[in-house]
């Protein structure tokens, strides 16, 4: 219950600061979004390639894992 009170205190004074009138922080945080998202873009392309390449192996594993059972079943 404290997590869900100060989670919605910080969404708040997020919302509030980006308000034309109150801290004016607007053009600050749209600044931080234009120079953050090409980094963040690029850290998801990354886990998406290694999660990729995860999932890969792990079908190359599950068909040698079949084939195996496919070979003691047929003796």
């Amino acid at each position: 219950m404290v997590s869900m009170i100060v989670g919605l205190v910080f969404f708040a004074f997020t919302v509030i600061a980006c308000l034309p009138g109150c801290l004016n922080w607007g053009a600050d945080v749209i600044m931080f979004l234009k120079g953050f998202l090409p980094v963040f873009s690029a850290f998801i392309g990354l886990v998406a390639v290694f999660i990729g390449i995860a999932d890969i192996r792990d079908r190359r594993e599950a068909k040698k894992e079949e084939e195996a059972a496919l070979a003691q079943e047929s003796k």
